[in-house]
């Protein structure tokens, strides 16, 4: 009988969990597929996913490597946030280091649609920047991303996170907003409204779930400081769950 074929997803996006439950329904697999997230515990409380879960790092690129051949692994499966470069990277020298495959799933960009108004930035310091005097600005950020406005004293932010921050927020003039985003783009521009923000700050992480609040901006005709996205850290990279649960299903005959 084939032994199982394990498979370690690199969580950190709503397509991790959809990718595993992909796989989980897919019948057509050669051998019994062995399913495990691993997400970094960012939030208290993350989206449940199918199969097993695991939280925490796990030591950077050596860590990992280790990781993988203990538990004999037969694929890496990196599904972390875009803009996650130093992870990515521990995970394509940890995928080398213990001599298995690794494949990426980047979904694509946002692009800009007629109506929008972006102002692209090259990184969160030039963001910053850009922010002009008395602004209202709505930070969609993460907390750790938060110090990099702080010396932005003539701007008022508004925060949103998911979960109560464990330290301060850094910033001298913000409010709040302990909430998930909303997918629906009302609901958004319901709360842009509400504190009369004038830009919206965030990364151009791609995604259908969290861009309500892209057309929530574009319906206010608010300008959007978009950051750019990092280069991609080379390796065998997938734009949809389809075509990567396809390659996946492929590698474990």
């Amino acid at each position: 009988m084939n032994r199982q074929f394990k498979i370690l997803i690199l969580g950190g996006t709503r397509n991790a969990r959809d990718l595993a439950i992909a796989l989980a329904s897919d019948k057509s697999a050669p051998r019994e597929l062995d399913i495990l997230t691993s997400l970094a515990g960012r939030t208290s409380e993350p989206d449940r996913t199918f199969g097993k879960t695991r939280i925490g790092g796990f030591g950077g690129a050596a860590g990992l490597a280790q990781y993988l051949a203990k538990e004999k692994f037969d694929l890496l499966v990196d599904s972390t946030h875009p803009f996650a470069s130093r992870i990515s990277q521990n995970a394509l020298i940890a995928a080398q280091s213990a001599g298995i495959e690794r494949l990426v799933l980047n979904r694509p960009e946002w692009q800009k649609q007629p109506g929008d108004n972006w102002i692209d930035c090259a990184d969160l310091d030039e963001a910053a920047q850009q922010l002009p005097v008395g602004a209202t600005a709505f930070l969609a950020l993460g907390h750790q991303y938060l110090d990099r406005f702080s010396h932005r004293e003539d701007v008022h932010f508004v925060a949103r996170m998911i979960d109560p921050p464990k330290t301060p927020i850094p910033l001298k003039n913000h409010r709040l907003v302990l909430a998930k985003p909303s997918h629906l783009a009302a609901e958004e521009a319901a709360l842009f409204t509400r504190f009369n923000i004038t830009r919206l700050v965030c990364r151009n992480s791609g995604g259908k779930l969290i861009y309500a609040k892209i057309e929530a901006a574009r319906s206010l005709k608010l300008p959007v400081l978009m950051i750019k996205r990092p280069p991609a850290v080379s390796g065998k990279n997938f734009g949809n769950i389809t075509d990567l649960a396809a390659e996946i299903i492929r590698l474990s005959a």
